[in-house]
């Protein structure tokens, strides 16, 4: 009988996943203090080195274990897919451009709104695997059906839910990872 083995199969996705479960945890723990202090952006001095390292931190913070998990099964359905086709040292430049860019621009346009979660980047995996398919001088169906689709559902519950939902941080997101995806896709060809 063969005896099976499990597979590191994405270690950048699944590293993530699990500085997400442990920021997430030590919010909990902490009753949000941490989350706060290390796991969440909000408007507070450039001057303060702490503003720039939350710029990154706060796609690992999470305000509820439902938060964590919603964003944490995409992540790990949609992250090993795109390790495989892209790298390691890809997806954790997508990561990290999706953090600082959604953190920069709730900063700005969002002074009274705190930001965290990781949806930001699952929205870039999402916006990024519909570019798997991509040939030069063709854009797949399936981008532009996801790109209508999920920009035109954001914009509609932006406007018309209250919520504690970031569908800025969606739509950043969104578009990092389909510019990710064509410049990858692109090069490749």
């Amino acid at each position: 009988m063969k005896k099976f083995k499990i597979s590191i199969n994405a270690p950048v996705v699944l590293g993530f996943a699990g500085l997400c479960l442990l920021a997430t945890v030590l919010g909990m723990v902490s009753d949000g203090r941490m989350t706060q202090l290390l796991f969440m952006t909000w408007h507070s001095s450039l001057a303060n080195p702490m503003t720039w390292l939350r710029f990154f931190t706060h796609v690992l913070g999470h305000a509820s274990w439902a938060h964590f998990m919603g964003n944490t099964m995409y992540l790990l359905l949609l992250g090993p897919l795109l390790e495989e086709k892209y790298g390691a040292r890809q997806l954790v430049s997508v990561i990290l451009i999706t953090a600082l860019v959604t953190g920069l621009v709730n900063y700005v346009f969002f002074p009274g709104v705190a930001l965290c979660g990781s949806s930001g980047v699952v929205f870039a995996f999402m916006l990024l695997a519909s570019f798997t398919s991509f040939r030069d001088s063709e854009i797949p169906l399936t981008f532009i059906l996801v790109a209508v689709l999920f920009i035109g559902q954001q914009i509609i519950e932006g406007i018309a839910v209250q919520d504690n939902i970031s569908n800025m941080g969606h739509i950043i997101g969104g578009m990092v990872g389909s510019f990710a995806g064509y410049q990858l896709n692109r090069k490749s060809r």
